[in-house]
């Protein structure tokens, strides 16, 4: 028998075109809230091929991964029940289009982000100077 243990999710920080991509979510929870593409890891798959599928799932871009930004934890950080979200720092490539789980996708300055879902605005904001370091280098 197996103990209960939170479940595994990724998300993506990704810039394209100078900018930090969103979605908007199409499910609950948080509906219509904005968030950064990510979600559940898939049996079998690792942490790096789930949040380049979710990336691709959600915005339509490929994604190229620059660096682990961190692990988020905090067993109250969504509704469903206690998750464990690992995100990453990436570069989008191709044609930005909502797709799957996203109702629509948005580009946000990374000075002019909006209220989001879960805990994101707090990665975020922990991601800034890595974000302003590659986009100073753009």
């Amino acid at each position: 028998m197996y103990a209960d243990t939170p479940k595994l999710t990724v998300d993506a920080v990704i810039l394209y075109n100078r900018r930090i991509v969103l979605i908007q979510r199409k499910n609950p929870p948080f509906q219509g809230k904005f968030a950064l593409p990510g979600g559940f890891v898939n049996i079998g798959e690792t942490v790096e091929d789930a949040v380049v599928r979710e990336a691709c799932e959600e915005t339509g871009l490929s994604i190229e991964i620059v660096k682990l930004l961190g692990v988020y934890s905090d067993p109250l950080r969504d509704p469903r029940g206690h998750t464990v979200s690992i995100c990453y720092l990436s570069l989008g490539h191709g044609i930005l289009k909502a797709d799957s789980d996203a109702k629509d996708v948005f580009l946000f300055d990374v000075d002019r982000l909006p209220e989001m879902a879960f805990d994101h605005n707090k990665i975020l904001e922990q991601a800034r100077g890595e974000v302003n370091g590659i986009l100073s280098k753009m």
